[in-house]
């Protein structure tokens, strides 16, 4: 199976926003399940779209999953600063898992970094997002618990792990 990463069209939005609501509800990511303000955000990729790059991992016809590329500081930066760029919601669907589309997604925004001339890609993962952790640390990523942070600050226990990768 050849997997194609390239720009999300206007045409996949709703059904890259459905794998990406579906795959953080059924790993159980939203503290709130189906009433997660969040929920709107993963399901909006023209939004996303708008104001970052948004990446699609295809095959044979069928969308396998899709991520958010943030070159750098902005709208859709959550930690990226200057020199830096961001990954965020980064899904495969469930049926899609195992095969390699993560990987060549997280692969494709490095690629987009470094031509950019950014120093170094960051992102947020949550503690229970094991299978990413993993992908990540064999591309090169490493932890940096300094930067680690919550998104919802009146909500004590949660907490966004960070990962680095220099460039």
């Amino acid at each position: 199976m050849d997997i194609v990463i390239r720009p999300v069209t206007a045409g996949e939005h709703a059904e890259l926003g459905e794998i990406t609501a579906q795959a953080y509800l059924s790993d159980g990511l939203l503290d709130f399940g189906e009433s997660d303000g969040y929920l709107g955000e993963l399901r909006d990729v023209a939004k996303r779209a708008a104001a970052a790059e948004v990446l699609v991992a295809v095959a044979d016809g069928t969308l396998l999953g899709g991520v958010t590329f943030v070159p750098g500081p902005g709208p859709m930066a959550d930690l990226a600063g200057p020199g830096e760029a961001e990954i965020r919601m980064l899904a495969v669907s469930a049926a899609a898992r195992g095969r390699g589309a993560g990987e060549a997604l997280v692969r494709a925004c490095v690629d987009r970094a470094r031509a950019l001339g950014r120093t170094r890609m960051v992102l947020s993962t949550q503690r229970s997002m094991h299978a990413a952790h993993r992908v990540y640390e064999r591309l090169g990523f490493t932890r940096n618990p300094a930067r680690d942070w919550n998104p919802l600050p009146e909500v004590d226990d949660i907490l966004l792990l960070v990962y680095e990768l220099t460039l």
